[in-house]
């Protein structure tokens, strides 16, 4: 429902291969969150949001090289400073996290997000900007689960992991945020090329 397991092994065995080619240092820390498949930007903004101590939503080149570290991103010191430097475009010393993950995420047509962000207001039933799994009963139906089928999974069960295939493997809160949502959406569409496929998708898979 969320996105295809097929999508996140193609789009990781097309990121490896791109990155054994690739030298710009974005580029490269781009490709190394998407050989993790659509989970893996949101994944790497949760690890510095979990540095981001004081809310500040900026990092300091401190910062920044601890969460590459602490999310197991292979990349040389130098190259890292390369990719703050770019960020740190008033050489204050400190990257703004939400313009960092902006440029980070793939690029998406107009047509792509709005269609992402219908299938979020479809979910988000309580319209408080987070889906949880309250938001989710009567718009997902658990009926078809194999593992509910044969009982052995709840209701509840089935919701939740649904919510956690959203979210970074490391920090399941249960809940989905926009960013989140898009984050994630932004892996499955850089595995898919044409926007009319991408969008047949999104409205097949959530009925719009």
């Amino acid at each position: 429902m969320a996105g295809t397991s097929r999508h996140d092994r193609e789009m990781a065995i097309n990121a490896k291969k791109q990155l054994s080619e690739c030298s710009d240092p974005v580029e490269r820390l781009r490709l190394q969150c998407l050989t993790r498949g659509s989970a893996g930007i949101k994944g790497l903004s949760r690890a510095f949001r979990i540095m981001d101590d004081d809310n500040s939503r900026t990092l300091d080149l401190k910062e920044f090289i601890k969460g590459l570290n602490d999310y197991g991103v292979l990349m040389e010191k130098d190259e890292a400073i390369a990719v703050f430097q770019q960020f740190d475009k008033d050489g204050s010393g400190q990257i703004d996290f939400d313009e960092f993950l902006l440029t980070l995420r793939p690029a998406m047509s107009n047509a792509r997000k709005e269609v992402i962000m219908q299938a979020f207001r479809k979910l988000d039933k309580t319209g408080d900007g987070v889906i949880t799994i309250e938001d989710l009963r009567g718009v997902y139906n658990v009926k078809h689960h194999p593992k509910y089928q044969n009982g052995e999974w709840t209701e509840e069960q089935i919701f939740r992991k649904f919510l956690d295939s959203f979210d970074s493997p490391n920090d399941k809160d249960g809940q989905v945020t926009k960013e989140e949502f898009l984050n994630y959406y932004a892996g499955v569409s850089a595995s898919i090329d044409t926007d009319i496929y991408f969008i047949i998708m999104m409205k097949n898979a959530w009925k719009l």
